[in-house]
C-alpha cells in the first residue's frame, strides 16, 4: 500500500494533485499462490501449537516434580494418594481395577515359596 501511494504521489505531483489515501479493495491471487500462503499459515500454526504444547509439558513436569518431592517427605501421603486414585477409578464404573503391588511385597512371597520348596526337597 505504501509503495503504491508513493508511486501515485510521484505521478500526480506534477499536476498539483495530492493523494491522501490509497485503499486496495480486491486482490486476486493465482491458485498456486493461495495454496502456498495457506500451507505457510498452517505450518506457522502447527509450530506455534507445538511450542505451546511443549511449554505445557514443561509446566506439568515441574508440578509433578514438586508433588513427588512433597509426597517423598511423608510415606503416609503416598498411601493416601494411592487410595484417592483408587477411589477416583472406582467412581468411573470400570469393571477391571488393577492393584499394583510393591516389588518388595512380591519378592517376599516369591522368596517364601522358594524356601518352602527347598524345605520340601530336603525332607
Amino acid at each position: 500500500g505504501e509503495q503504491m501511494h508513493h508511486n501515485l504521489e510521484i505521478a500526480t505531483d506534477p499536476w498539483g494533485v495530492h493523494v491522501d489515501r490509497v485503499e486496495i479493495k480486491d486482490v486476486r491471487l493465482p491458485q498456486q499462490m493461495q495454496r502456498s500462503m495457506a500451507a505457510e499459515a498452517e505450518a506457522t500454526r502447527d509450530a506455534r501449537a507445538k511450542v505451546i504444547a511443549a511449554e505445557g509439558e514443561q509446566k506439568s513436569s515441574k508440578a509433578l516434580k514438586e508433588a513427588s518431592d512433597i509426597i517423598a517427605q511423608s510415606p503416609a501421603a503416598l498411601q493416601l494418594r494411592y487410595l484417592q486414585t483408587l477411589n477416583s477409578i472406582s467412581a468411573e464404573k470400570n469393571s477391571t481395577i488393577i492393584f499394583p503391588l510393591p516389588m518388595e511385597l512380591v519378592g517376599a512371597f516369591a522368596g517364601d515359596g522358594a524356601r518352602k520348596r527347598q524345605v520340601a526337597s530336603e525332607e
